[in-house]
C-alpha cells in the first residue's frame, strides 16, 4: 500500500491535522481528522451499531476540496451512502 497525500487542513496550527491521503492501490481516502464526541456518536448509532473495529470523525468542512470527486459515486442511493 502507497499513500498518496492530498491535503491538510490549512487553518490548523503547526500542520498537525487533519489530513487526508488517498491509496494509491485501492484508491480508498484515508483520514486524519478529530474524533467525534460523544454527541455526535449517539446521533450516527440511531442509524446502527458502529462496529468495535470502526471509528467516526469530524472532518472540517474546508478539508471536503481534498476528497477526489469520483463519478463512480454519482446516483449512489444504497444503505451505506457510497
Amino acid at each position: 500500500m502507497g499513500l498518496r497525500f492530498l491535503g491538510i487542513n490549512p487553518d490548523t496550527p503547526e500542520g498537525g491535522s487533519p489530513t487526508v491521503w488517498e491509496d494509491t492501490e485501492t484508491g480508498d481516502i484515508v483520514i486524519q481528522s478529530y474524533r467525534a464526541d460523544e454527541a455526535t456518536l449517539a446521533d450516527c448509532r440511531r442509524t446502527g451499531e458502529i462496529p468495535d473495529h470502526e471509528t467516526v470523525i469530524r472532518l472540517p468542512r474546508v478539508m471536503v476540496r481534498f476528497i477526489p470527486a469520483d463519478e463512480r459515486w454519482d446516483g449512489v442511493t444504497d444503505s451505506q451512502g457510497a
